[in-house]
């Protein structure tokens, strides 16, 4: 076992025969003093687990305190509960033999974070950290943004008395559907190492327009124990004054703010941690990805919008054999483009060490545009299949992607 240093307080090891896993064991299996874990990433070299996270926590069932445990797929979650004990150290057991990548896991009095390395070796991190358990079954649909929150009332998507206005229903939830990826995904890459620790964490929005996904990630970032530095990009000015009399009316403005920028051109004092891009139209979205990729962004969540640049392109070619009826008509080239462009995205960022999951966030009642790019930077470099894929699919297609030309060099060859 190896252990990983960092601020906050001394690191312990355990010893030789308990090892890191089981001291993550322990902790989960303490009904009085775990809090919340967090399982989720994927080892190296080992297939995906079943379900793309866990969540773990106690409560207190008609007197009896639980195990509570709840599996996230891309589309729900799954919520069972096991009795302390036997059965929820079967559970446990369970969990722990499930090849997730990374643990993290906050008990009264300390932070525990676990993590394989490429090598398949563990690296534990205990860090002196004091932290409050609630066992209360809540039944009450559990929401990520409070529709209360001053942030919601300031940008009139909730009214005075905080209830979301029937008019921006659909807002709010592309919004919190948004936010719902955004927390685990930021757990995920502190646990991993990806993002450091110890230091503020700076997110930036690329695109920002009225700043709805700005202030709503702020809001949900800050309010789980990060010190945040938020940035929104966008060129319009009528826009940007009015996010800025937003954020100076909530008190963030030390640490949020906008700059008068494109995506293209944007520059930061600190490269980002987190870079967002809410349904930046058309090529805008390529531009975002490109501005990351240039940063080298550890962790990227990107929803795009149209995706006209394909679609002019494919009007233009001979489809390959049997395709070409995607392209006969106007709607399903319309669609077949969406697809083909985002799947071309996923490929090129492959390439330029990134581990990619494309996900619906929302339902498509409350948006068309609901596929999200989840990016996280691995440093890893693609074999020579994920490029072999990604040229063969292009080439077939005669389509050349905005992304590929702004990220891949004239060999081809991925940019670190």
């Amino acid at each position: 076992m190896q252990a990983e240093s960092g601020p906050g307080g001394p690191i312990d090891e355990p010893d030789d025969e308990s090892g890191p896993r089981d001291v993550i064991r322990g902790a989960l299996l303490a009904p009085q003093t775990l809090v919340r874990a967090i399982g989720s990433g994927r080892r190296r070299g080992a297939d995906a687990p079943q379900y793309q996270r866990v969540e773990l926590r106690y409560v207190d069932l008609k007197g009896v305190r639980h195990l509570q445990i709840t599996e996230y797929d891309e589309r729900q979650a799954h919520t069972r509960n096991a009795a302390a004990g036997p059965p929820a150290a079967e559970s446990v057991d369970g969990l722990l033999a499930a090849p997730y990548g990374n643990w993290h896991v906050e008990t009264t009095d300390e932070t525990l974070r676990l993590r394989y390395t490429k090598k398949g070796k563990s690296l534990l991190h205990r860090q002196g950290e004091s932290h409050e358990q609630k066992t209360e079954h809540d039944r009450v649909k559990r929401r990520v943004l409070d529709p209360a929150a001053p942030f919601l009332i300031e940008l009139g998507i909730s009214d005075h008395l905080g209830r979301v206005k029937p008019s921006r229903q659909s807002k709010y939830k592309q919004i919190e559907e948004f936010c719902k990826l955004l927390a685990p995904a930021v757990d995920e890459a502190l646990a991993a190492g990806r993002i450091p620790a110890g230091r503020p964490l700076h997110v930036v929005d690329l695109g920002c327009g009225n700043a709805y996904l700005t202030l709503a990630a702020y809001h949900l970032l800050t309010a789980a124990g990060h010190d945040v530095r938020m940035t929104g990009i966008d060129r319009t000015p009528v826009a940007r004054a009015r996010n800025t009399k937003r954020v100076e009316a909530l008190g963030w403005q030390d640490h949020l703010r906008f700059v008068d920028a494109t995506i293209a051109d944007a520059e930061l004092d600190t490269p980002p941690d987190v870079v967002l891009a809410l349904h930046a139209c058309d090529t805008a979205t390529d531009d975002a990805l490109a501005r990351a990729v240039g940063w080298q962004a550890p962790l990227v969540l990107a929803a795009p919008c149209c995706h006209h640049d394909i679609q002019k392109q494919l009007k233009n070619v001979e489809p390959p054999a049997p395709y070409g009826l995607l392209t006969r008509y106007g709607i399903v080239r319309e669609r077949f483009a969406d697809v083909l462009t985002d799947t071309l995205r996923a490929a090129v960022l492959r390439q330029v060490g990134y581990r990619v999951e494309v996900v619906q966030f929302v339902d498509s009642e409350h948006t068309p545009r609901n596929l999200l790019l989840r990016a996280a930077r691995t440093g890893a470099p693609a074999g020579p299949e994920v490029r072999a894929e990604y040229e063969a699919l292009a080439g077939e297609w005669q389509v050349k992607p905005r992304l590929a030309e702004l990220v891949l060099d004239l060999n081809r060859e991925a940019v670190f």
